[in-house]
């Protein structure tokens, strides 16, 4: 029923309104006592206002700026006697009724206002559900950034209660808490303090939500309220919550992902929570999930990562320690051996000699391996030592042809150079080198049949010339200026495509007949990468099966003799 309130002191008319809206069940009283009119619109405001302007008893227009200031929605309707009315009136004003009108006319002006107080309701309801509904979504895009923006578990929670504080007011939250990797802990941030007694009880209280999630299943973590670790976050320390806490509006959740569980969710509020809480408290538990279990497997993958890097230094300080071990028997076997080959003990037999030639070309062979070994273990705990100086290339690529060309010979192999006259010099410890190369080549001689041929190329290349095949891009992006490229080319087995990166590989072999037959420790070219990365340089190969490889490494020229070239 709609409620008018008549403010008026006159007595015919206080009569006539109650006759027609009584009439057609309107609610009508009629005041004009100041303070009546003000404790009625605050406690039970009447759906619309009649102001009778003749009124004597009151101030129309201070009542009229009064009930305005506390309900500025409220409808007034103004009654005057007059033909015209003052504006401050007016101003107030959201209809005006004149004495001689009938009854149906005034009847009407009350309903189409009504209609119109219902109308503006609706909308301001509609606006602060709008606005409420902005202000949660906010809230979520907040959370779910700052989601986004850690790893750390602890963080995580933290971000979770407080979305849930900004979106919800909560009077407690216990957030029962699996993310410690020592022992499960009861997390409470609590608007007040709460008692031991309170705190035993909210303790049962989630240790019982917790098993419930499981019914008859095994649960994830053994845990009993005795023993659970709380940690308390207490906003206003100075109140105190007491038992009555568990009489306000409550949600539960837990915090999952698929077979992933962080644990569970309790919270409290004095006021009722509405549908749109729910599904706001619900969401929040869900998003908190996701980064939670990546924040696990980053953890999981740290944690692995610090297992193989202590491996990685055990394997290499257990290879460091047994090479310089075998190092000194190795050499006094070689020395026998070659004493013994040498007759300075005596004549030897064909048979002897056939026998103690073979244990000395295994024991240089062992030796090699055991260089290529402790070469690796230096190069890794960065204590290979180098003697970089101003060199040319071609020094380097004369020693290792004049080196290798007779085991060429050997195998019916000849041994080529093509050099590019005149290169810039480059910044390096030639020995290294030497050694990158004459890996480079003896695996030439290695892995090709006999007959063929071997090239040693050189050349002056920029970085942006260089093409590479798709797997070595990243080796070769950092790449800027002039370099010398140094190219090994055989005629011998090759190798597929999938194989190229992984011929870089520590202790690789690539599967076939030929390399098995070679054998070999699979270290001469992940310590030539590791050497010419040394030199800021790089490595890489192409190749096709039963076509031949050719493997191509780089050394940045000295920039200041590439400027004294430029301006010759």
């Amino acid at each position: 029923m709609v409620k008018i309130l008549f403010i008026s002191d006159r007595e015919d008319k206080i009569k006539e309104y109650n006759t027609i809206f009584s009439a057609n069940k309107y609610e009508i009283y009629a005041s004009a006592d100041q303070t009546h009119i003000l404790d009625l619109v605050n406690v039970d405001c009447p759906d619309i206002i009649i102001l009778d302007s003749e009124t004597k008893l009151l101030d129309i227009k201070s009542i009229n700026k009064k009930i305005k200031s506390l309900n500025e929605n409220l409808i007034v309707i103004l009654l005057t006697a007059k033909e015209s009315v003052e504006k401050d009136l007016i101003k107030y004003a959201n209809a005006i009724i004149t004495d001689d009108m009938s009854s149906n006319i005034i009847l009407a002006t009350v309903d189409i206002n009504f209609r119109t107080k219902n109308s503006l309701d609706m909308l301001s309801n509609t606006n602060k559900d709008l606005a409420d509904s902005l202000y949660r979504l906010n809230a979520l895009y907040s959370t779910s950034s700052q989601f986004a923006g850690t790893l750390d578990k602890s963080k995580l929670l933290n971000f979770m209660v407080e979305g849930m504080d900004k979106a919800l007011s909560f009077a407690l939250t216990c957030t029962l808490s699996f993310c410690s990797e020592q022992e499960p802990v009861l997390i409470l941030n609590s608007l007040y303090e709460i008692s031991d007694e309170l705190l035993t009880a909210i303790k049962l209280r989630t240790v019982l939500n917790y098993k419930s999630l499981f019914d008859a299943k095994d649960l994830p973590y053994e845990i009993e309220a005795e023993s659970l670790k709380v940690v308390k976050h207490v906003k206003y320390p100075a109140s105190r919550f007491t038992f009555t806490l568990f009489q306000y509006d409550n949600m539960f959740a837990p915090i999952s992902l698929g077979e992933n569980f962080f644990g569970c969710i309790e919270i409290f509020k004095e006021t009722p929570f509405t549908a749109e809480d729910a599904t706001c408290f619900q969401t929040i538990a869900q998003q908190v999930s996701l980064p939670l279990k990546s924040a696990t497997l980053y953890q999981e993958i740290k944690e692995t990562n610090h297992k193989l890097e202590k491996l990685e230094r055990l394997k290499s300080e257990f290879i460091s320690i047994v090479s310089h071990e075998l190092r000194t028997p190795l050499t006094s076997i070689k020395n026998s051996l070659d004493i013994l080959l040498s007759g300075r003990c005596g004549e030897i037999t064909p048979s002897a000699d056939k026998f103690l030639t073979m244990g000395r070309k295994n024991v240089q062979r062992l030796s090699g391996i055991i260089n290529d070994l402790l070469d690796l273990s230096k190069i890794e705990a960065g204590k290979m030592d180098f003697n970089f100086k101003e060199i040319n290339i071609h020094s380097v690529i004369d020693y290792v042809k004049s080196t290798l060309s007779e085991v060429a010979k050997t195998k019916n192999l000849t041994l080529i150079t093509d050099e590019t006259e005149n290169l810039p010099a480059i910044n390096a410890d030639s020995q290294r080198l030497e050694q990158v190369l004459t890996n480079l080549v003896s695996n030439a001689i290695k892995f090709t049949p006999e007959g063929k041929t071997i090239t040693i190329k050189s050349n002056l290349i920029n970085a942006e010339d260089i093409k590479v095949n798709e797997c070595f891009k990243d080796i070769i992006s950092n790449l800027e200026g002039d370099y010398i490229m140094v190219s090994v080319i055989d005629e011998g087995i090759g190798m597929e495509e999938k194989d190229l990166l992984h011929a870089f590989d520590k202790f690789a072999q690539i599967e076939n007949s030929l390399s098995r037959k070679a054998g070999g420790t699979g270290l001469g070219l992940p310590i030539a990468k590791q050497l010419l990365e040394a030199h800021h340089g790089a490595i890489w190969c192409d190749s096709e099966l039963e076509k031949g490889s050719k493997f191509y490494f780089v050394i940045p020229v000295t920039k200041q003799l590439v400027q004294a070239n430029a301006i010759n």
